[in-house]
């Protein structure tokens, strides 16, 4: 038997349900609920983080407004800093990753 055909044949089909375990890679029924219910609440986080960014980007994009009709420049460059700044101080490294990400999003099309 080939490598491709032992694969083939190791490998489930595609659209097969997983079981609960498969999904959540745990061994027990105790952790498989567990981790369900943790996914569940990350999955909660996430949504809710999202909708914060989406309130961010819209407050950002007022005061781009802002200072664009009063003749100013729509991003301000030491207040970008301050973030950077204030998400490293908070997070360490990739405090700053996350920053930038934030900071692309709410600067809207440059």
């Amino acid at each position: 038997m080939s490598a491709v055909s032992t694969t083939t044949a190791t490998t489930a089909a595609p659209n097969a349900p997983q079981t609960p375990a498969e999904i959540t890679g745990a061994r027990t029924p105790e952790a498989v609920e567990l981790i369900t219910g943790a996914r569940e609440r990350i999955d909660a986080l996430d949504d809710r983080i999202i909708g914060l960014i989406q309130e961010r980007m819209a407050i950002s994009a007022v005061i781009q407004n802002a200072r664009v009709a009063s003749g100013g420049r729509r991003v301000s460059l030491s207040r970008e800093m301050d973030v950077l700044t204030h998400f490293r101080d908070a997070l360490g490294k990739p405090g700053t990753t996350l920053a930038l990400t934030i900071l692309e999003l709410c600067r809207g099309r440059v």
